[in-house]
């Protein structure tokens, strides 16, 4: 997918903000772009508004999302804010009614994976809803946003994310999580003294063991192929499929008790990666496609 940057003289370019060096790299052809996947528990239908919930807050959180990627004379890439229209980012496509969810499921994997494969275009802030309406086997109702990689990483997408969320006790407040607090250990002396000088080596020995491994894999080695790195060459200009697992609130709660941590997100898709690399230990063959 190829994004193409408008190139413009200095006297047109708002120098308030300059593209990040990692955006500039995500902006390099084949652009990278991120795809979110939400499900919903009841059907999506009018009466969700969401022209006004994202048009409403994205904006105000993020300035990116209400503008166009441009270059100046010199090379130098910038962001420039420019006018947002409803009906360029929020997009319900319409499909037959009345099929099954079967083939409901077929239409949303090529509409996501058609979807996916298609450029940014370079007049438009870089991000997309799509609201699909139809029900699949996964979920009654299905919204995914496609964002260019260049607006952030995941950190401040998620932050992003987050913004848009209410508090249910009080709609007014923003989003909040607990704090988290380990629970004290107990000063034994000797035995306490060994034991924080032998998390210090472990944590200086795992540093220098990951650094190494970093550097080996980046000069001299190479990842075998999985059940998640697919390993061939082009990969990023084949269709795509979306793979879905189910974890249990148990099987979570339990992973955010184990690594005594709030945010489980990252966690969990870390062990689900792991698992199904474990289930699915097999090398994808030429003819199939990659999966997110």
């Amino acid at each position: 997918m190829e994004l193409k940057i408008k190139k413009l003289g200095p006297e047109e370019v708002d120098m308030s903000e300059p593209v990040s060096p990692t955006g500039q790299y995500f902006s390099i052809p084949p652009a990278v772009c991120i795809i979110a996947v939400f499900e919903f528990e009841n059907p999506v239908d009018d009466s969700i508004n969401f022209e006004g919930l994202i048009m409403d807050t994205i904006p105000r959180v993020n300035p990116r999302f209400t503008s166009i990627m441009v270059e100046d004379e010199n090379g130098e890439k910038y962001w420039k804010r420019v006018e947002l229209k409803a009906e360029d980012h929020i997009i319900v496509p319409h499909f037959p009614d009345g099929l099954s969810t079967e083939a409901y499921d077929d239409i949303f994997a090529d509409y996501i994976s058609d979807t996916g494969m298609e450029p940014f275009l370079s007049t438009r802030p870089l991000w997309e809803l799509h609201v699909f309406k139809y029900p699949t086997s996964n979920a009654p109702g299905t919204v995914f946003f496609k964002l260019h990689h260049a607006l952030g990483d995941g950190y401040s997408l998620m932050g992003v994310l987050l913004s848009c969320f209410q508090r249910a006790d009080n709609p007014s407040m923003p989003l909040t999580f607990p704090k988290f607090r380990l629970s004290p250990k107990p000063n034994i002396g000797l035995k306490s003294l060994i034991y924080n000088v032998t998390q210090v080596l472990t944590g200086l020995q795992n540093t220098v063991l990951d650094f190494s491994m970093s550097i080996l894999k980046s000069t001299f080695f190479e990842d075998p192929q999985t059940s998640i790195r697919y390993g061939k060459e082009g990969v990023e200009f084949q269709p795509i499929n979306v793979t879905t697992m189910t974890f249990s609130l148990d099987q979570v709660k339990k992973i955010k008790d184990r690594l005594e941590v709030v945010c489980i997100i990252y966690f969990s898709f870390t062990s689900a990666i792991y698992i199904y690399n474990f289930r699915n230990s097999f090398f994808y063959p030429t003819n199939e496609n990659p999966h997110i």
